[in-house]
């Protein structure tokens, strides 16, 4: 099998992992159906892994998965170059030169008479002429003169530069629900594990302990246009880039739990699913004397500059030790796109439910330590 088509092999499982159609992924990643089928038939392969790339988070691959994607596709884009220099193999370039035939022996050709001697004054001129036309000729065979010579080194092509994003958007993700109540998994004794923190110190607390967040990660997004142009979003989706069993890990609780304010914009995801969704689930507002419930808001979104958006996803594991990203589908100023959310690292979102019979430890402030608990069962 070819690069090329190994290549091609390796874009038709994708796609048939997916599910969904040619046009359907082109739509999503900014592509025409028909390119989109060239590239799984083998009829053509991509000038830049970008498109590539993109496919890939939206089928679900791996890193790995994505890494090795790219190395057929460096060597199918590399076979598919044409040859550099003369198309004759090199046998039939570098050879010996052909003896002359041989012939019979003939006479002597008489002596050619030496030209009668000049004088002085052509041999002057003779010899101004001999170095005029040598300071012209090294003058055309000086590298980089001479409209038959090629350059020592040609410009680097420029390089292709993708468009900047039309809005800005930050992502929060060492939230605590209703910002008191959370569950950590810390591969540690609770002699080894400093008092619980304040919320807004919780993503240092948690990196200095190489915590997970134990049966629910909380994502904030916070979505603005950058000019004058609405952005519609059109879509937030989830990706699964690994699966494991939970680790046997202690499991240390920030507080009981407490009430508050949910935001409207709320979207729940089940990553035990086999394909996890953002579902959007009705808000709860606290702040009067009633409560009152808040209808979900459905996509799609209109964003500007003055009227930024803010979305808080919720997800939640039981079965699995999950990392996992999310896309968010926009469209703007004629353009469209899928954008990858990981966290403020750059990295994909943990999420690990709890082992059977593993620990769960609550911190006692009166007494200034961890209280082991008995509760059995996995979650958070």
């Amino acid at each position: 099998m070819s690069e090329v088509e190994e290549f091609a092999t390796r874009v038709r499982a994708l796609k048939e992992r997916d599910g969904r159609s040619y046009e359907a992924l082109g739509r999503r990643l900014g592509v025409s159906a028909s390119t989109l089928h060239r590239y799984g038939s083998g009829a053509a392969v991509p000038e830049s892994f970008a498109v590539v790339e993109r496919l890939a988070g939206l089928c679900g691959a791996t890193p790995d998965e994505t890494h090795e994607l790219e190395e057929r596709w460096r060597r199918a884009d590399l076979a598919r170059r044409p040859p550099v220099g003369p198309s004759a193999p090199v046998a039939d370039v570098v050879t010996a030169p052909a003896s002359a035939p041989e012939t019979a022996p003939g006479p002597v050709p008489a002596p050619v008479p030496a030209p009668p001697r000049r004088g002085r004054r052509a041999r002057l001129v003779a010899g101004a002429v001999a170095g005029v036309v040598t300071l012209v000729l090294g003058a055309v065979l000086l590298p980089g003169h001479g409209r038959d010579r090629e350059p020592r080194q040609r410009a680097a092509p420029e390089a292709k530069r993708t468009p900047p994003l039309p809005f800005t958007y930050t992502v929060s993700s060492d939230l605590w629900e209703n910002g008191c109540g959370h569950t950590y998994l810390v591969d540690r004794p609770p002699a080894r594990v400093a008092a619980p923190p304040v919320a807004v110190d919780a993503g240092r607390w948690a990196g200095a302990l190489g915590a997970v967040d134990g049966g629910q990660t909380l994502v904030r997004l916070s979505v603005q246009g950058k000019g004058a142009s609405a952005v519609v979003l059109q879509g937030l989706h989830v990706r699964v880039a690994g699966r494991a069993e939970p680790p046997r890990w202690a499991a240390y609780r920030m507080d009981e739990g407490c009430g508050g304010a949910v935001t409207p914009r709320l979207f729940a995801v089940d990553l035990d699913a086999p394909r996890p969704l953002a579902r959007p689930v009705d808000g709860y507002d606290a702040s009067g004397e009633e409560g009152r419930t808040l209808p979900a808001a459905r996509f799609p979104y209109t964003v500007t500059a003055a009227e930024p958006e803010e979305l808080l996803v919720s997800a939640r594991a039981v079965r699995c030790d999950c990392r996992w990203y999310l896309e968010l589908e926009w469209s703007a100023e004629g353009r469209s796109g899928v954008t990858r959310i990981s966290d403020s690292r750059g990295e994909a979102f943990r999420t690990s439910g709890r082992a059977e019979g593993s620990p769960v430890h609550a911190y006692d402030p009166a007494k200034g330590l961890w209280i082991t608990g008995t509760e059995s069962g996995q979650g958070g």
